[in-house]
């Protein structure tokens, strides 16, 4: 799917040269100024941009990186390591099945981030009858595990939309944060960043930016619509929540779209990522948090102007 002319390069340009329209300069093996580094695709300085050429500079770049690599073995003698079986427990059924839901490398990454989060937060759940409310309690039950600063709770009070976790501060506060469904494969970053977004310190933003977001005063509900195969939906819900974490006059809920078909039709969802803002103005396609401030600040302006006249 082509996806825009802006290079997605933000991450690294302050490392690796890049022309001034910030696509990444490569030699004809697609190495960096940096050594290791690689890149390929449209991200790259090149004549044209198709899925052929980007196919072309992947098998170049990785071509040439596993050279790199072998070249480094035999210089430090360092090899990897073949990961170890897993001890697999029997479930219910008898069924051999991997111990706990996260893998031992994705638990320590679990807690080194749980590790820095200065507040402890209420996972408050609502669930119903179907097999995908029992998936996310055990989801955020397995999360809990892993640190005292996280705590479950199950909430008897009804609530659309089902299942669906809310985040909520230690004094039991709205955070503004929610997931509907079970925040797996690409939306499971999201909603940790989300966490610890409310918790903080949180992702660092510059002074304008925080100043963007604390100046939204009008009541503001963003439900983004997601799918968990999505790779631009994440950029969104991020942006979206870090948002919410930080001024109490926005929320922002996620749905996994594969759960509730009547919202996609309600709402016409034709692809993902899907905002719709305060349940009327639809937009669809990633944004930034500096391009998400944008469409909130002209969305108040323009209640201001139809407020007053």
């Amino acid at each position: 799917m082509f996806a825009g002319y802006e290079p997605e390069t933000a991450l690294i340009r302050d490392r690796i040269e890049t022309d001034p329209r910030g696509y990444i300069i490569t030699d004809s093996s697609q190495r960096t100024n940096l050594e290791g580094v690689y890149a390929a695709g449209d991200v790259c300085v090149k004549e044209l941009r198709q899925v052929v050429t980007a196919v072309g500079d992947g098998a170049k770049a990785a071509t040439a990186l596993e050279k790199y690599a072998a070249a480094m073995q035999e210089k430090t003698g360092l090899r990897p390591r073949k990961p170890e079986i897993k001890e697999m427990k029997a479930a219910p059924g008898g069924e051999a099945r991997p111990e706990g839901i996260f893998p031992q490398q994705v638990k320590q990454q679990l807690e080194a981030v749980f590790e820095r989060m200065q507040e402890p937060l209420i996972l408050e759940l609502y669930l119903d009858e179907k097999a995908i409310s029992e998936e996310l309690r055990s989801y955020m039950e397995e999360l809990a595990r892993l640190t005292p600063k996280l705590t479950v709770r199950k909430s008897t009070e009804g609530a659309e939309h089902v299942p669906l976790v809310r985040v909520l501060r230690s004094d039991g506060s709205d955070s503004g944060l929610a997931f509907h469904g079970v925040p797996g494969g690409h939306e499971f970053t999201s909603f940790i960043m989300g966490l610890y977004n409310v918790a903080g310190p949180g992702q660092a933003l510059d002074g304008e930016t925080m100043d963007r977001i604390k100046a939204l005063d009008a009541p503001t509900d963003m439900q983004i619509f997601v799918s968990l195969s999505c790779t631009m939906c994440p950029e969104l819900v991020i942006a979206a929540q870090h948002i919410a974490a930080l001024n109490p006059n926005v929320r922002a809920e996620a749905y996994d779209l594969n759960h509730f078909p009547a919202l996609k039709e309600t709402y016409n969802v034709m692809s993902v990522p899907c905002l719709v803002l305060n349940g009327e103005k639809v937009l669809f396609g990633k944004k930034s948090i500096s391009q998400l401030l944008d469409t909130l600040e002209q969305q108040e302006q323009k209640s201001r102007y139809t407020g007053s006249a």
